[in-house]
């Protein structure tokens, strides 16, 4: 039996560990989770939520550009990840908890692996 892999950040909504970044409740209807290695993350942008950018949008696509899991707080949340992965359509987005931590340790990760 192997150990599980190290938590390096989790809010309840986003894991991310030494092999991959899970976002609870993103499948729609289902609230399955997503897993992505992080071997398939080629970059991320972060930015403020604002007023029009997905502020509101509690699960899905208003753009069908990116796609969000279920996060009832999203409108009191202060910044957008929007992850580059291989072949995503559309994109995972979402907003961490404790954004500042969060890309600290995904830099970190991303830098080592």
């Amino acid at each position: 039996m192997s150990a599980a892999p190290e938590q390096y950040y989790d809010d309840g909504l986003v894991q991310l560990d030494q092999q991959a970044l899970t976002l609870r409740r993103y499948h729609f209807p289902s609230g399955t989770s997503k897993i992505i290695p992080l071997r398939a993350i080629r970059g991320y942008k972060a930015e403020p939520l604002g007023m029009l950018t997905q502020r509101f949008r509690i699960w899905g696509s208003s753009d069908l550009r990116r796609w969000l899991p279920l996060d009832v707080w999203r409108p009191i949340k202060s910044t957008l990840v929007t992850l580059d992965v291989d072949g995503a359509r559309p994109k995972p987005a979402f907003t961490p908890q404790r954004p500042k931590e969060f890309l600290a340790k995904l830099d970190e990760l991303l830098e080592s692996g």
